[in-house]
């Protein structure tokens, strides 16, 4: 998005004054003050420095409330327009016209960072506001300036060295960690990497051999469907000569580059088996068997669920279907079309998954239908971007990016959700009436605000189009409504109609059990029911459960693509030293 005035030093006065009005007034705790700056219809989402939570804060009366409410204990102060940040710039949001400016300050733990949004018609009163904690004072980071010598083992003569040390550290053979990590992709790896910055002993376990094998061993043709500026990883960006759209065994070798690089504690072929937790000694009895086939009882204060946000392939409960006598495959477990050229294949569902591998098939020469079983949103690559061209194409920095990005409550994400779909929608028209025309169904979800919304709710019923979406609409990959099926059979799908939809292969790409079921299974029904949903939207508008604390003590979950493992994993990371520091019970 365009923007003007960069550097305006009248607009940089502008933000100075209001700063300097709302600091007087929150050390004052003066309700009318407060009131004064804010329109009626304002937005504050607070990361950890005013909340040491993730919590969002709509209208003005309930923000004003509880500025008040927090101050006396953040003890918030030294406002200032940051420097060496993107300058206060004017710029439209939503429609919107506003001045919008990155700004610093402290409170007595902390050094925090933030976003103000003022009206550019009244820049006395803002409408976006959005603080976020930095780091706690006393333990900052030991990067750039503050990186350690490595004195310690690089000139240890006759000693350990950085080698013998990682491998020692690694073993904990005389030790527990503070935290055990449940899965060593990218959600794993970020917050071990920031853990171990912030000095907490940090272990992720791993059932697969490799690290990386999450991604390595996925369908052959995978590769993300957004651009390389947004899934950078905290600390280590991407080489600049890598492509805009990552293929997955890139991705699989980078996380093991930086497992070795950010020196991430990992045990690989390591199965999680279960845990209880001991409310008394305030930790787990977490239960382990290694690479080795060795038992191993782990006591972290701190647990934490990073392998997704899913659970296991859930395999579709569909009349006839256990009577096919041909392949039948999740796509969990589905690697590539080679096998399947001249042959016939049918993909039930028609979500991402879905039409990867309905186009994979048929790039390989296998003739294939795609059962679809609902509506779902069309998007082609090139319109999706919109989604995060407001941010990461405007040539910022990634930190300034994620500043803005992390800016919305939920009824904002919604408004710029709806306006984003109907501009994709238009940039997508022809294709998706030559869909339509196919019979394919589409929607843009409940609320109107397309995949972005759907992934929020679910992580389902959209797809990016990376070309199967021209196969459907042309004809070379069969579409079949699923209320046209009778039943299955074993030679394939026998329709209403009496005929036989034959097929020697059926993947089923009708996705994985919820996060709520993993709980259950590894954990027990008393503390799944006590932390309800994963993922999905609460009440407040956040994710359920998500890089914020749980019902349960010591229980965290963190999951979803690269970006929000880099965003996140912050804020985790910091809200479990304030817990080990004593700062928050």
């Amino acid at each position: 998005m365009a923007s003007t005035h960069i550097g305006d030093p009248e607009l940089q006065g502008l933000v100075e004054q209001w700063l300097g009005r709302f600091e007087k007034a929150v050390n004052a705790c003066e309700r009318g003050a407060l009131q004064r700056l804010f329109v009626e219809d304002s937005h504050w989402r607070d990361l950890c420095a005013f909340t040491w939570s993730i919590t969002p804060h709509d209208r003005r009366d309930h923000i004003v409330d509880r500025l008040i409410l927090r101050q006396g204990i953040v003890q918030a102060h030294g406002f200032k327009v940051a420097e060496n940040r993107t300058p206060v710039r004017k710029v439209s949001r939503l429609g919107v016209q506003v001045i919008e400016a990155m700004f610093q300050f402290e409170t007595a733990t902390g050094r925090a960072d933030g976003l103000v949004r003022l009206l550019a018609e009244q820049p006395e009163h803002a409408w976006v506001l959005m603080t976020s904690l930095h780091e706690i004072k006393g333990h900052e980071e030991p990067i750039h300036a503050r990186r350690p010598d490595g004195a310690a083992y690089s000139r240890e003569f006759g000693g350990d060295n950085w080698a013998d040390r990682r491998a020692k550290e690694q073993a904990f053979a005389d030790r527990d960690p503070a935290v055990l990590i449940v899965g060593a992709g990218q959600s794993g790896l970020s917050l071990a990497a920031r853990l171990r910055l912030l000095g907490v002993d940090a272990l992720c376990v791993d059932k697969e051999s490799r690290i990386g094998d999450t991604w390595r061993k996925r369908y052959h043709s995978l590769a993300l469907h957004n651009q390389v500026a947004l899934n950078q990883m905290a600390y280590m960006p991407f080489p600049p000569s890598w492509p805009k759209y990552l293929p997955k065994d890139m991705i699989a070798n980078w996380l093991e580059h930086y497992a070795w690089a950010m020196e991430c504690n990992v045990w690989t072929g390591t199965a999680f088996l279960g845990a209880e937790y001991d409310a008394q000694a305030g930790a787990w009895n977490a239960r382990l068997r290694c690479a080795d086939g060795a038992a191993r009882t782990l006591r972290p204060r701190h647990l934490v669920f990073a392998n997704g946000i899913v659970g296991a392939p859930k395999m579709p409960n569909i009349a006839g279907l256990d009577s096919f006598k041909g392949t039948l495959v999740h796509t969990h477990g589905y690697t590539d079309g080679a096998a399947w050229k001249g042959r016939r294949a049918l993909v039930i569902g028609a979500g991402t998954s879905a039409h990867d591998i309905a186009q994979d098939l048929y790039g390989h020469g296998a003739q294939v239908g795609m059962i679809q079983r609902g509506p779902i949103t069309i998007v082609s690559i090139k319109a999706a971007t919109l989604a995060y061209t407001v941010y990461y194409d405007e040539g910022l920095p990634t930190e300034d990016c994620d500043l803005i990005a992390t800016s919305q409550t939920f009824p904002l994400a919604v408004q710029g959700a709806r306006m984003l779909a109907r501009r994709m929608q238009d940039m997508d028209r022809p294709l998706l009436d030559a869909l339509e025309a196919r019979g394919f169904k589409l929607d843009l979800g409940e609320d109107g605000g397309g995949y972005q919304t759907k992934v929020r709710r679910s992580h389902s019923g959209y797809y990016l189009n990376c070309g199967c979406s021209e196969l459907i609409a042309e004809g070379k990959v069969g579409l079949i409504q699923f209320e046209q099926i009778e039943r299955f059979v074993p030679e394939g799908a026998l329709m209403k109609d009496g005929r036989i939809e034959p097929a020697d292969l059926i993947v089923a790409a009708t996705g994985y059990q919820s996060q709520q079921e993993v709980v259950r299974e590894y954990l027990g029904g008393d503390i799944a029911e006590k932390v309800g949903p994963i993922w999905g939207i609460s009440p407040d508008g956040e994710l359920n459960n998500m890089y914020r604390p749980t019902p349960q003590d010591g229980l965290w979950f963190m999951g979803s693509g690269l970006s929000q493992a880099r965003i996140y994993s912050r804020f985790i990371a910091l809200q479990i030293k304030a817990r080990e520091l004593g700062i928050v019970a």
